[in-house]
């Protein structure tokens, strides 16, 4: 999983000023535009936000929607694209298109790309089916599945070669394609997909999606990411 990665491309800057200038517009009599030289620093805002607003779970997360983070997603396999594009709430996608981009599968077949580039496959070990069933994924397994990952490049190319539209021939490439895609959310819809998607059974990729996930939202927003941690991470409460 180490080719995984997750690039901020863009980031409203002081988000948590941001929100809390939503957060006092609600209340406040004057023109928050008016007040914003004399808002709290970044730190003070992510309290005064945790303390009147988040502490408690009152329930009230609209202002958390208005400062905004763009990301670059890469190298994970297809299925966890899917799981992830499901929630769409809030969220915006482009995904890397299959139809536009076998070259790649193509240059796995012509060996000058590594097979692990292109296509993704977990390591050997243990692991846990859905009905809690232990199994091992073994290193002859393994080496077989990447042997054949290598042997449907080769069918690819030649169906490319007869004519075939990508779209028809990319049909016979293994599932778990690694995809890369772009994704822009505001601090809200970014818990949200946290919430469903960094729980204990949740995918492993889709695991480890959050965990890079998070790390970016730690950098952004330290203070209500730290809440985050501490009240929300992992527990699968229902999303804000």
């Amino acid at each position: 999983m180490n080719k995984f990665r997750i690039e901020v491309i863009k980031a409203t800057p002081n988000p948590q000023q941001v929100i809390w200038l939503a957060m006092h517009q609600d209340y406040a009599e004057d023109f928050v535009w008016d007040q914003r030289d004399r808002a709290p620093n970044e730190t003070q805002a992510g309290e005064k936000v945790i303390k009147y607003l988040l502490s408690g779970e009152r329930g009230h997360y609209g202002p958390l929607e208005h400062p905004q983070i763009t990301f670059n997603v890469g190298f994970f396999p297809h299925s966890m694209m899917q799981q992830i594009r499901t929630h769409r709430v809030g969220i915006s996608f482009d995904v890397q298109s299959f139809r536009y981009t076998g070259k790649r599968i193509l240059d796995v077949a012509e060996g000058k790309r590594d097979i692990e580039e292109v296509f993704y496959l977990r390591l050997v070990g243990e692991y846990t089916n859905r009905q809690g069933k232990r199994y091992f994924y073994s290193e002859e397994q393994r080496q077989a599945d990447l042997e054949w990952c290598l042997e449907a490049s080769k069918r690819y190319q030649q169906r490319i070669a007869e004519g075939l539209a990508e779209e028809h021939a990319r049909g016979i490439i293994p599932f778990d394609t690694r995809q890369h895609f772009v994704m822009s959310c505001n601090a809200r819809s970014l818990m949200h997909l946290l919430d469903l998607r960094w729980k204990k059974d949740a995918q492993l990729e889709a695991q480890k999606f959050s965990e890079l996930l998070f790390g970016h939202f730690q950098e952004w927003t330290p203070q209500i990411a730290q809440w985050y941690l501490d009240t929300r991470a992992k527990k699968a409460k229902l999303s804000p």
